[in-house]
Parts: C-alpha cells; structure tokens; sequence
C-alpha cells in the first residue's frame, strides 16, 4: 500500500505517527523543491532502523575516521574486504569482526546518522512524501540499530523549540563564525566547557555551521547551540554570507519588496518561504513594526503561538498605535489560552481601528472575543 501526499495536508509527524500504529515496513520519501533536498527513512514494523539524505550523507566510514574512531589503515583494510575479498558484510559489521572497534560504538554512530536525518526531515513544514512497502530483506540496516518513532518525535519536538529560540542569531546552519575582536584592555579567562573548546578550536572565518559540525562529526543542531552561547557571550560573532555578499542594503524600495514578497508567500500558504522574506526584511531593519507584525502573522499560521506573540508584543512595542499588531496577539493570546488578555488586546483594538481594513475585520473579532470572554470566566 502506498502512502503518500503534501505535507501541508499531512504533516511529517502526522505521517511518523501513523507508520508506528501500523507497523509499518519500508521505505518513506520526503523531498522539498524549496531546499531541493530528499531525505528516506527507512521503517521496519513501525521501527526506524535506517535513513540517508541527499545534502549531508554521512558515510559511516568517513564519520567513524573524522572523529578518530578508526584509523585511515582500518578504513582501507574494511573496504579491501568489501571490494576485493567480496566480503558481504556491512562496511560497520567488518569494524567489528576486526577488533578496531566496539559494536556499541557503531551502533552510537549509526543511530546519529539516522538521528540527523530524521530530525532534519522533521523540520520540513512544506514537500511532499511517498511512503512504499517493501520485504523485511529489501529494508536496508547497520548492525542491530532499531529506534522507536515516539523517541524521535520527543526528541525532534525538543529541537524545534531550541532552534526557535537561536534562529534569530543562527537562521539556518550556512552561518559562518569567526572569533570576536579581543576587547578594549584585554578580557578574563575564558571557561568553556570541552564541547566548546573543540567548536572554537576549529572556527577559521571560513567553516559554515555545518561544515564544523561534519568536521567535528556532531550534529548541525549541537553545534549550533554551542556557538549561540559563544555569541552571547562575546566570544564569536557569526556571519550569514548571503547578506554579507549584499552588505548591510537599508533601500525603501527593497525593503518593501521584501515585505510584498512575503505577503505574497502567506497568501499562498508558503510559510517556509513567507518566513524567510520577512526575516531578511527584519535583518535590514530591525526596527520596523510592520515587519515584527509580519513575523507574528508567519508564526500563527504556523501554529507558532508563542512565537507569534512574542513578534507582535516587539511590533507593538515600536508602534503601540498599530491596530493590526493588537488584533492579531489577541488570536496568538487565545491560541495560548490567555483568554483574558486577548479580550484586552482586541478592546485595545477596538480603540485604535479606524481603517476600512480594520473594520472589515470587525466581525471577526467580535466573534473570538465573545468566546473569550466566556472561557475566561470558566
């Protein structure tokens, strides 16, 4: 049986719930036009125990030699064995047998691969997937490696909070750190812990994010973290090379069509793409309400409630006179369940609205705030 569709009908975690109930064996497909990216994860009784995606492939071999698991001389002899000798073992399996490493050490490995590959198919709120039954034998596995979809989905949910709280500083893992000027008068000792040692050690003005984290043979994700808090504190500061290719433009004109580019993706329900307009029209003027507005409206329809809230509370901070800005946090409020605060938001509102826009909005509004009202007397 075929499985398949969009993911704005059928979102990835819907379809990894749904493979787990059933027991599933076989190969899921998700692909993504706007990252032209594809990830496959492989299932068997509802249990992932492989996956491999195009734009960071991982090789076991390579990973295991990248973090000083196995020497060069171990990785030539296992692939002798395989491509010479003909042995039909798996390139992992063959490591074992030959005493340069443990079993459990492989199966830490192969369960970061598939780890990184699923979490960032997680993170894909637009593509399409195709799910095809296939044998047991047809499925394709390392060692003894089996991990439940409900760890994945905890773990993949843990994730996406963090990244929404570093995204602003780390928009996507292309970033690129290099070391802060000292300070004036020379600064204190610095005290890392040893992640981040290693992380700074390795950062050359040159290295994206995820360079570093191949180089390092962790995830984008980890890594990411780790340089958020080395930009907190002064000791990094990092780059996003597309906008520094462009300079720092501050042109009404491209700013605005930034904004419409934007509109025009919420309209058409590219979130992904709506988001990212908005975000480089933030990066140049990060003092425009309309633009926090714009964020907050992205982050709703996203179900990003909080989120939402925290954009349109900047929006309204820059322009407390911004109707629009207090319609839209009393929806975000209400998708919180702050019922009462939402009813202040659209009285606030109700204050402001003079427009023809707004006032067409009016019915609406009125609507939601009555069943405020209601529940926060519940």
């Amino acid at each position: 049986m075929a499985i398949e569709g969009p993911l704005r009908e059928l979102g990835i975690h819907d379809v990894f719930q749904l493979l787990d109930l059933s027991r599933k064996t076989g190969a899921l497909r998700v692909t993504s036009e706007l990252r032209h990216n594809e990830g496959t994860i492989y299932f068997d009784s509802g249990v992932v125990v492989s996956a491999e995606i195009r734009s960071n492939p991982h090789p076991l071999g390579a990973l295991l030699l990248r973090t000083g698991k196995i020497t060069e001389a171990d990785f030539e002899r296992a692939r002798d064995m395989q491509q010479r000798q003909g042995d039909k073992r798996r390139l992992g399996e063959i490591l074992v047998a030959l005493g340069v490493i443990t079993q459990r050490e492989v199966e830490r490995q192969v369960r970061f691969q598939i780890e990184e590959v699923v979490f960032e198919v997680m993170s894909w709120n637009e593509g399409y997937f195709s799910f095809t039954e296939q044998a047991e034998s047809k499925v394709p596995t390392e060692l003894t490696v089996r991990i439940p979809v409900e760890a994945l989905l905890m773990e993949g949910a843990r994730r996406i909070d963090e990244w929404s709280r570093i995204e602003s500083r780390i928009p996507h893992v292309g970033v690129v750190p290099s070391l802060a000027p000292p300070p004036e008068g020379g600064g204190g000792e610095l005290d890392l812990l040893p992640p981040e040692w290693e992380v700074l050690a390795l950062i050359d003005g040159e290295r994206s994010i995820r360079g570093l984290a191949t180089e390092l043979g962790r995830s984008d994700f980890e890594v990411a973290k780790t340089l958020f808090g080395l930009e907190s504190a002064g000791v990094i500061v990092l780059v996003d090379p597309g906008t520094a290719k462009r300079g720092r433009p501050s042109a009404a004109g491209e700013l605005a069509e930034l904004v419409a580019k934007s509109e025009r993706a919420l309209l058409a329900k590219d979130l992904d793409a709506a988001r990212a307009a908005a975000e480089q029209a933030g990066s140049m003027q990060p003092h425009d309400a309309t633009v926090h507005m714009l964020l907050g409206r992205i982050h709703l329809a996203q179900g990003h409630a909080s989120a939402a809230a925290e954009e349109l509370h900047r929006a309204l901070r820059l322009d407390p006179m911004l109707a629009a800005a207090h319609r839209h946090l009393g929806f975000a409020l209400v998708a919180m369940g702050r019922f009462k605060e939402a009813v202040a938001s659209w009285d606030e509102w109700e204050r402001l609205a003079r427009s023809a826009d707004e006032e067409a909005q009016r019915p609406d509004v009125e609507r939601a705030r009555e069943a405020a009202r209601v529940f926060s007397h519940g």
